[in-house]
């Protein structure tokens, strides 16, 4: 990932970040840089493409947005990390398995600066430690450029997961940065910044 900027929205609404992905990713002619945005939301179950409604079995006051990236359905909230890419796949020649397997790596590389064990799961994208999942990834390609990412479980309530089928895997069971190491959300963004900083210059 040449020219990268990475940019923290802090807390933003899911609707909004979507609304600004969309139209950041329409206006794009090919030759600006690539980003990566870091962000927080409010509670909110989000349907991907594949997404059934009654996958939320139990329907409280979090709201449900439909929207335009793959897969299922999955939980959002404070505390978790959502890590977005805004990138040129045509610059970086990266088609979608290419993609998806440098952004699991991420989270791989990013985990292991704090002794956390994390693996991938073949036919079930996203990161696991031991079965549990630890990680989405949710991408919408489109034109060449892709948006949407990753969510990283760092520090939150993980019930409401428990009133969903979690990206379509019955029983799935879920887990947090902060049930097996002591790291705070902003020592996550340092670290993650480092690994794509460095990532980004050997690319160069």
């Amino acid at each position: 990932m040449r020219n990268l900027e990475v940019k923290d929205l802090g807390l933003i609404e899911y609707h909004e970040a979507l609304q600004l992905m969309t139209a950041t990713t329409q206006q794009k002619k090919g030759d600006e840089i690539d980003e990566v945005w870091l962000a927080e939301h409010n509670p909110v179950y989000t349907l991907g493409h594949a997404a059934k409604e009654e996958n939320i079995f139990f329907k409280n006051d979090i709201p449900i947005i439909r929207s335009d990236r793959g897969g299922q359905v999955t939980y959002h909230g404070h505390g978790q990390l959502m890590i977005y890419f805004l990138l040129n796949l045509r610059r970086l020649r990266w088609g979608p398995k290419k993609l998806i397997c440098e952004l699991e790596q991420l989270i791989i590389d990013l985990l292991s600066r704090y002794g956390i064990s994390s693996k991938r799961i073949s036919g079930a994208p996203g990161i696991y430690v031991e079965n549990k999942k630890i990680a989405s990834v949710g991408l919408k390609i489109t034109k060449g450029h892709c948006y949407h990412g990753i969510s990283l479980n760092v520090d939150m309530d993980t019930k409401p997961f428990e009133n969903i089928i979690t990206c379509g895997i019955e029983s799935l069971e879920v887990t947090q940065v902060s049930d097996i190491a002591d790291i705070s959300m902003n020592q996550i963004k340092v670290d993650l910044i480092k690994i794509l900083k460095l990532r980004n210059s050997e690319a160069a």
